[in-house]
């Protein structure tokens, strides 16, 4: 069993930065799939960013491509998100997840998750 913490959120202007932590505890980390994803009020939660156990592999959704920037420090448990150039439309929860199965877009393949936590970017 795997627990995941989400930290780092917070309400920013734009063009602003944010970086987000997850930090898991109860297994180690280092052989999962990590994954960022976000829901905004009315919308279905979507894929924003992932990266796989070894750090060699990370993808990320369109809309945050060249501003989002995940990363993983395996020794410490964490995974990053460091968000810069935030827009307005990117105000939304953001959740952490692990996949036993290795990174990927998609909520299905993700086994455990944390409770989110909440940025919110004013224009």
């Amino acid at each position: 069993q795997v627990q995941l913490v989400e930290s780092g959120g917070g309400l920013v202007q734009a063009g602003g930065s944010l970086r987000l932590s997850c930090a898991a505890s109860g297994r180690t980390f280092s052989g999962y799939g990590v994954g960022w994803f976000r829901q905004a009020p009315g919308k279905e939660r979507e894929f924003v960013a992932a990266i796989s156990w070894n750090d060699l592999i990370t993808s990320y959704a369109d809309s945050v491509k060249g501003r989002f920037t995940i990363s993983r420090d395996n020794a410490k448990n964490t995974v990053y998100l460091q968000m810069n150039s935030l827009k307005p439309e990117d105000t939304a929860v953001y959740y952490c997840a692990a996949s036993v199965v290795g990174r990927g877009s998609s909520a299905d393949r993700y086994n455990y998750w944390g409770q989110g936590t909440q940025v919110t970017v004013s224009s």
